[in-house]
């Protein structure tokens, strides 16, 4: 399993950019303690070449290893561990025991690859925090940094055909996890609240905003956001379902070009279907966006919308409604997590503090064309 950092990680910005700080832990610490929990689990047991990936994420880390013991569960292991309270966190809560329980819904119900959860632990006594353990999914995993839509990495590379098939079998995992997984299993993602699934989504979002500006300036441009979902809301949003939440192709590990592991279930929730397909189409403009501004041709024909939404029409028989709507909230998700990673290298004095919040906003333009009605 490979873990990256959000999409609002500025280091996307330029090769050579400086990489903002990810961790505030020592990883020779939490291998040590990784160990020592491990044998009350497999007695005899022992954490070996334990590494912190270098793409490591701002949110949940991770840490990869493999189990020394005579009969382990799965020899190639990774752990999810809780961000550092101290380490001024992306999110403001992290339920570890939930992704858990969410992973093993979607292995038990679902013909999606996750991971193989092995064990969860509540107690922060052992590592400072929750954390669980899950196999580790061989494969490669289209890059954040530098992103995919750049050259020089093995999926810009790949023939039309190649990303033509990861376009496709990406696709259909969505609507096979929207489609397989029984929502009356699912009722612990629900998020409390009155009113439907997408308006108490949204209005997590809403305070999950109110809680990164706490004493830091506020977005215009964000606030213009939520007031236009609310001008535009949709008639009927739709059935909903278990949505994966962070549903992009760098989340999943493919084994040549088909899913092998779907990764990253921090985000998930109840909902329309067209949370998850709003944001696959979105971070993948966000990043062709980025090639374009830095001169390359990225990946154009790639997940364009109209083909993600056709694709998805034929596998499930629910054409995909609002997407206008859905893309520009995505946009707007996107431009809340992006502005509370700014104000993160802020904290840690690795970027100056502008006179502008919305400077901080890397998809300042295309947020503003968006609501603007001239991006599409």
């Amino acid at each position: 399993m490979t873990d990256h950092p959000l999409p609002g990680d500025r280091s996307a910005e330029a090769p050579g950019a400086r990489r903002p700080r990810t961790t505030t832990r020592d990883p020779e610490l939490l291998t040590r303690r990784l160990t020592a929990w491990l044998g009350t689990r497999l007695p005899g047991a022992r954490a070996r070449g334990a590494t912190v990936p270098d793409a490591n994420g701002m949110s949940s880390e991770t840490l990869l290893f493999d189990i020394d013991h005579p009969d382990p569960p799965e020899a190639a292991c990774a752990l999810r561990l809780a961000a550092d309270p101290a380490a001024y966190c992306v999110f403001p809560r992290y339920d570890m025991a939930r992704q858990y329980r969410t992973m093993r819904l979607v292995a038990a119900r679902t013909d999606v690859p996750v991971p193989r959860t092995l064990w969860l632990e509540e107690d922060p006594a052992h590592l400072g925090a929750p954390f669980f353990v899950m196999s580790r999914a061989a494969g490669r995993v289209p890059p954040d940094v530098m992103p995919y839509t750049y050259e020089g990495n093995w999926l810009h590379g790949a023939t039309d055909t190649e990303r033509d098939r990861l376009e496709a079998d990406s696709v259909a995992v969505l609507a096979r996890l929207h489609g397989q997984v029984p929502l009356a299993e699912a009722g612990f993602l629900a998020t409390p609240g009155t009113g439907g699934a997408l308006i108490r989504h949204v209005e997590v979002q809403r305070a999950y905003y109110s809680w990164v500006v706490d004493g830091r300036p506020r977005s215009p441009l964000i606030e213009r956001g939520f007031a236009w979902l609310a001008d535009h809301w949709p008639s009927d949003p739709g059935e909903t379902v278990l949505s994966w939440g962070d549903a992009r192709i760098g989340n999943i590990v493919y084994d040549g070009f088909a899913p092998a592991a779907v990764l990253d279930w921090e985000m998930a929730a109840l909902g329309p279907r067209e949370l998850d397909l709003g944001w696959m189409v979105y971070l993948h403009r966000f990043f062709q966006d980025l090639a374009e501004g830095s001169g390359q041709r990225g990946l154009p024909g790639f997940l364009r919308r109209d083909r993600v939404e056709s694709r998805y029409a034929r596998l499930t028989g629910h054409p995909p409604r609002d997407m206008e709507f859905h893309t520009l909230y995505a946009a707007l998700r996107h431009a809340i997590v992006m502005l509370r990673v700014a104000y993160r290298r802020i904290h840690f004095g690795e970027a100056p503090a502008p006179a502008d919040a919305d400077a901080l906003i890397l998809h300042r333009d295309t947020l503003e064309a968006m609501l603007a009605g001239r991006y599409w």
